[in-house]
């Protein structure tokens, strides 16, 4: 289930404060790790106004201490909810080629969300097939699945004159 579709009201509120103070004592150490940074962007995605910006900001620091094509993804998706679909789009085809992530079907599955996004249906639609073609987990595959389908619809609806 997508965040944006989850009623965070109904998440722990103790776990959450634990971890954000958790976070907070090591970022006072002076001493902070990845472990650190990601506590701390997890926590950012606890609160109802998820700061997009502050998680980007986040997300640089652990690209530099962790340079992993897989942060660099998840930085990708938070740019998108800053600077918007577009310019994640570039950075995700940047990281495309990067052979540390051929088989990672979360790479093509943003690509796909972001074409969506962008109304560029066909191009998602691609994508979408190599993301189910890649995805093993059978409720990922089926959101993926839904989704190549809601796009198909839209390039449909388009060609059509509807």
């Amino acid at each position: 289930m997508l965040l944006e579709d989850q009623d965070r009201s109904l998440w722990d509120r103790g776990a959450i404060a634990e971890g954000r103070d958790l976070a907070v004592a090591a970022f006072r150490t002076g001493r902070v790790g990845r472990y650190a940074l990601q506590a701390a962007i997890a926590s950012l995605h606890a609160v109802a106004d998820t700061d997009w910006k502050q998680i980007v900001a986040l997300y640089d620091v652990l690209l530099k201490m962790w340079p992993s094509p897989v942060v660099a993804l998840n930085r990708a998706v938070a740019v998108a909810m800053v600077d918007g679909p577009a310019a994640a789009l570039e950075e995700v085809d940047l990281l495309a080629t990067d052979e540390r992530l051929a088989g990672y079907h979360y790479l093509p599955a943003v690509r796909a969300d972001l074409l969506r996004r962008l109304k560029r249906h066909e191009e998602a639609a691609g994508a979408y097939r190599a993301a189910i073609a890649l995805a093993d987990n059978g409720a990922e595959k089926e959101f993926l699945e839904n989704r190549l389908a809601e796009v198909v619809d839209s390039a449909g609806d388009r060609s059509s004159g509807g």
